[in-house]
């Protein structure tokens, strides 16, 4: 059965070395009873994000990429995506849809990063295989290369014994610090939209702080005061607007 797990707001740093050596592709598959990931993945919201240096494809070229060049260095917002191999079904869904969608997180100071245990020759090759044929073609973000399994390991998302990381869901401030964390089984993919509504929620409260945003908000649509007799209006007030 499909499960999922949340987590949202504002915890130390777990470095872990850079990765290189390859080993065998493990076959994907689902789930169907509790997992070593399950049963120790560990709340990031608000803690520093485990630092990671890894291999990468990026425009068809192999590149090196650092967590903390993006967040700590450039001031950017991190979206860490997290699923499980290359050539599969789901996963090119959500990588080809979230690249399509790139100049809109980069309109809000946001960089993709998007995680598996494949090598970056198995990277190069899906993102080389049109998309009619079950890869991704060009994807406007970096495909980072977890084949020693350290990044999955380091956020709790690893499968231990599928060898295969959840489809987990990072959002990480400019100062290395989680806001946000979602985490699915293996079987069903994530919405752009809803990132993209949390991310600018996150955005609005840290430039906000005396405001809070209500459920399914929107930018344009009212906050709650962050003080009693603010949120105490703002409840008498959407009451009203009810009836």
């Amino acid at each position: 059965m499909a499960s999922i797990i949340v987590a949202s707001a504002l915890l130390a740093r777990a470095p872990i070395t850079p990765l290189s050596a390859q080993t065998p592709r493990v076959p994907i598959a689902r789930a169907s009873r509790p997992s070593t990931a399950y049963m120790s993945a560990q709340v990031l919201v608000g803690r520093s994000a485990p630092d990671f240096e890894a291999d990468a494809v990026y425009d068809q070229e192999f590149v090196e990429v650092r967590l903390s060049e993006y967040c700590l260095a450039r001031g950017k917002y991190v979206i860490l995506l997290f699923y499980p191999l290359d050539f599969t079904f789901v996963c090119p869904t959500e990588i080809t849809m979230f690249s399509d969608r790139h100049e809109e997180f980069r309109a809000l100071n946001t960089q993709l990063l998007a995680v598996s245990v494949d090598s970056k020759y198995t990277h190069l090759a899906w993102s080389q295989t049109e998309r009619r044929n079950g890869g991704v073609g060009e994807v406007h973000f970096p495909l980072v290369s977890d084949l020693k399994k350290e990044i999955a390991r380091a956020y709790g998302m690893l499968l231990e014994d599928e060898g295969v990381s959840l489809r987990g869901l990072f959002i990480i401030d400019p100062d290395g610090i989680v806001q946000h964390m979602a985490v699915n089984d293996l079987s069903f993919g994530r919405n752009p939209d809803e990132v993209l509504r949390i991310l600018r929620a996150i955005q609005y409260v840290q430039t906000h702080p005396d405001e809070l945003c209500p459920a399914g908000w929107t930018p344009g649509e009212r906050t709650i005061p962050n003080s009693v007799v603010g949120a105490s209006e703002y409840f008498a007030d959407t009451a009203a607007a009810a009836d």
